[in-house]
């Protein structure tokens, strides 16, 4: 029997609701596109680039000056008028290789396009590298970007609802589980909270529109409108497995126990290693921007309550190429805590253990308990500081007689 549900746009702010996105890209060139009708005065450095959503498409110029900071202009109208359109308000954030200090700019714009048949501003999430990081020379004229945008509902399987979205990864600007304007993967997915927490897995939650798939021992169809506004739900003539669900590590959940051995080649058990204190858990790698933007907060926290009953265990996802620099990197930085990296990139045997799909990504736990006391944002940047203070200071309260 058929069951339609009806989508809500999801204007902005999608990615973080999802907590993943897939990076499309555009290669920018020195020549103006053709039809592009007017730019801004004062341009320096200019470089273009065309996204296509639907039937529009949107020249963006990225100005990246030798001296000054990189501007983004984006024709969020798609008139090729670049005159006419709200600022881009872009965000620089430092990185460092070795010692040199880079920027990666980044911005969100909103572009026009049509959902549940209305023309309607949808965000863009868009960034790019330094042009100066060697090290990232293939990188040096793309700009990647995602679609911040989607569709949510409520989805009623076996008795149970289910909170959905469904996401055009591939930024097309279409649902409906075709990709007309690129060649590759279909164009959206279809996320179901099968947990009921609010959250969407990567792996666990996510399904192809256009392939059947298993809900508590069914197996489902799902039909997207074109114009986003609703899904048709109807069991399918196949049979495919479901997806297991992995652990729940949200706050107040056990954390998952391992042995692992340390770079030093130390065995650690975790967490009944860390009886009467409180450990962080940290996902990372050298090769990561964002992790290594967190780093500095991490050893400031680390200093101030190490003493106080605080510990870390790092779990590197650096692989066989990179992992020469675990020991470098954590040198120069302070980061004196113990490591764990098998060289094994995104397979790392922890990782896997904890479903680690994004990083950085982070579990602070109580080492008598092995309760997770907080995870996520929770635990980033300053928000690290005051959680772990608020730990030790609950942990040395319940140990009072």
């Amino acid at each position: 029997m058929a069951q339609q549900v009806s989508l809500k746009p999801v204007p902005t702010g999608a990615m973080r609701i999802v907590g993943f996105y897939m990076p499309q890209r555009i290669e920018l060139s020195d020549v103006k596109p053709a039809g592009l009708k007017a730019q801004p005065a004062g341009l320096q450095a200019p470089q273009y680039g065309v996204i296509k959503l639907q039937d529009k498409s949107f020249t963006v110029i990225v100005d990246r000056p030798d001296a000054g900071p990189t501007k983004f202009y984006v024709d969020t109208n798609g008139d090729s008028d670049l005159t006419n359109d709200p600022a881009v308000d872009v965000k620089a954030q430092p990185y460092k290789i070795q010692t040199t200090e880079y920027h990666l700019t980044s911005g969100s714009p909103q572009v026009e396009i049509k959902l549940n048949g209305k023309l309607t501003p949808v965000g863009l999430g868009m960034y790019i590298f330094d042009k100066n990081d060697s090290a990232r020379s293939q990188l040096k004229n793309t700009l990647l970007y995602y679609p911040d945008y989607g569709l949510s509902g409520n989805m009623a399987i076996g008795g149970k609802n289910y909170k959905i979205m469904v996401m055009d990864e591939a930024a097309s600007g279409y649902f409906s589980g075709g990709n007309p304007l690129k060649e590759g993967p279909p164009s959206s997915l279809l996320l179901i909270d099968r947990r009921g927490d609010g959250n969407f897995g990567i792996r666990q939650d996510q399904y192809d529109p256009s392939k059947p798939f298993n809900i508590g021992g069914t197996t489902y169809e799902a039909r997207i409108a074109k114009d986003g506004s609703s899904l048709n739900l109807v069991k399918s003539s196949q049979t495919v497995a479901e997806i297991p669900l992995p652990a729940n590590l949200t706050r107040g959940q056990k954390a998952i126990a391992f042995k692992a051995s340390t770079t030093g080649g130390k065995q650690v058990s975790f967490p009944s290693a860390y009886k009467g204190k409180v450990v962080l858990l940290d996902f990372w790698a050298t090769w990561c921007g964002p992790c290594m933007g967190e780093v500095p907060n991490v050893v400031a926290t680390y200093n101030k309550y190490h003493g106080k009953g605080f510990e870390i265990l790092g779990i590197s996802l650096d692989n066989k190429d990179t992992a020469k620099n675990v020991a470098k990197v954590t040198g120069e930085k302070g980061m004196t805590w113990d490591q764990v990296c098998d060289q094994n990139y995104w397979q790392a045997a922890v990782a896997k253990l904890y479903n680690v799909e994004a990083i950085p990504q982070a579990y602070l736990v109580d080492g008598d308990t092995g309760q997770i006391l907080a995870e996520g944002d929770a635990i980033r940047g300053e928000a690290l500081g005051k959680a772990v203070e608020a730990a030790l200071g609950s942990k040395a309260s319940a140990g009072k007689p």
